[in-house]
């Protein structure tokens, strides 16, 4: 059976292959988030969420350097790049977005400890109601209702700790025996997220096909440019830099994406489409990297 960033892999390409499926699937995205959250607070040691939240890396530094750093250092790269003013907003626009709900779902299935970006990711999302809409007026010229984001933060964060605290606290024991089940399931809505994510854009790419390659190419780019500050900016081992970079890199542009509304244009929409390429594929390269970088270890 193909390892978990394998099957993410062929989820986006079998969504982009087949539309219909893309779909059929994309009624089901906002369950498919829900379970990724619910998945992985169950998942969660309490006792070391605690004590990854008195680390100041974790309750401060990161949620810093992702919602306000990364954003205004791309910012002002890309204007130094001197890239489009369409492509500068959208690229601004999904950086500025929380760290993604899936990503210590994907750091669990590397193996990699999940407690980390799973702190970082609620306490970015806390930050985001005041952040986001700050650098999108600053930076795109674009009024978003932090109230409305924070509702919606709410409701999922919210609703699905609740959920996993009250099983957590009635059947600990059955939710360890059955770890493997929560894990498929986790996976699964994974999976959906992936196909469901590839709604609509064959017909874009079929119909800008030099403008789908331009966003496609720039959202690589950044995506492993911020994973790779990541990596370099985390003190401890690789597994640890490696969470770091997928926090850094993967974002919740749909977040961003539904809270603009009708004020998405065609290229931002294209764009933010396109970040999802890098957030199931490098995934994959990950898992690569570790196991090359065990063998050497492990060769005398």
């Amino acid at each position: 059976m193909p390892s978990g960033p394998t099957l993410l892999i062929i989820g986006v390409l079998a969504g982009l292959a087949v539309p219909a499926l893309a779909d059929a699937v994309r009624p089901l995205m906002a369950a498919a988030i829900f379970v990724l959250v619910f998945g992985t607070f169950l998942q969660i040691d309490g006792a070391a969420f605690r004590r990854a939240l008195r680390r100041p890396l974790v309750w401060l530094l990161l949620p810093v350097l992702a919602m306000l750093v990364c954003p205004l250092a791309v910012a002002f790269a890309a204007r130094g790049a001197g890239l489009q003013a369409e492509l500068i907003v959208a690229l601004v626009l999904s950086v500025c977005a929380p760290p993604s709900s899936g990503t210590a779902a994907v750091a669990r299935m590397l193996g990699f400890d999940a407690t980390i970006p799973l702190a970082v990711t609620l306490l970015s999302m806390a930050l985001a109601p005041v952040t986001v809409p700050l650098i999108a007026a600053g930076f795109a010229d674009l009024a978003l209702d932090p109230l409305a984001l924070a509702t919606r933060l709410a409701l999922l964060v919210g609703g699905a700790g609740a959920l996993a605290l009250l099983l957590r606290r009635q059947a600990a024991a059955r939710l360890v025996q059955y770890s493997r089940t929560i894990d498929a399931l986790v996976l699964a809505s994974l999976l959906v997220f992936a196909i469901a994510t590839m709604a609509g854009v064959r017909t874009q790419i079929e119909t800008q096909p030099i403008a789908a390659a331009t966003c496609v190419g720039l959202a690589f780019a950044c995506n492993l440019g911020l994973q790779a500050l990541g990596a370099l900016l985390t003190p401890g081992p690789l597994a640890e830099r490696l969470t770091t970079g997928l926090v850094l890199g993967n974002r919740n542009v749909g977040l961003v994406w539904s809270a603009m509304g009708a004020a998405v244009s065609p290229m931002t929409a294209l764009f933010f489409a396109a970040t999802q390429f890098p957030i199931y594929m490098t995934p994959r390269l990950i898992e690569m990297l570790v196991r090359r970088a065990r063998k050497e270890e492990a060769s005398p």
